[in-house]
């Protein structure tokens, strides 16, 4: 059974995003953005990631999920105290969006749980008014 991060399982995640104009084609309902993760292991014994999960909803409320192995082709082992991060990308069809989601980790010891991954904007800067 896999259960929701606790203080044994203390994983703090932060995200930046970046609006990707040149990989963008708004006459053509594409914005590209790109995300920085960064997982911090802040408990007692190591974790390794195991999947991911985002939710992806852009502007008109159309929601896409993707599900799959590891980040960016890898499945990292994050000891205490240390941090993982990676930069990976979407593709919306609107100039705001967001995503959220989760990742499938399992401690050094072999107990699985789920970190949480709150929503974050995804925001073409000229769509602010």
């Amino acid at each position: 059974m896999t259960h929701t991060a606790n203080d044994q399982d203390q994983v703090d995640i932060q995200v930046a995003t970046q609006y990707l104009a040149d990989e963008s084609a708004p006459g053509e309902d594409r914005y590209a953005f790109a995300y920085t993760i960064t997982i911090t292991n802040s408990g007692r014994e190591a974790v390794r990631l195991l999947n991911r999960h985002w939710i992806i909803t852009n502007g008109r409320n159309r929601i896409s999920e993707v599900r799959g192995e590891g980040v960016v082709g890898k499945q990292p082992l994050i000891e205490p105290g240390k941090s993982f991060s990676y930069t990976s990308g979407t593709i919306i069809e609107t100039a705001v969006g967001t995503m959220e989601g989760s990742y499938e980790m399992i401690s050094e010891s072999g107990r699985p749980f789920i970190a949480p991954v709150s929503a974050f904007s995804l925001v073409e800067p000229s769509s602010l008014h």
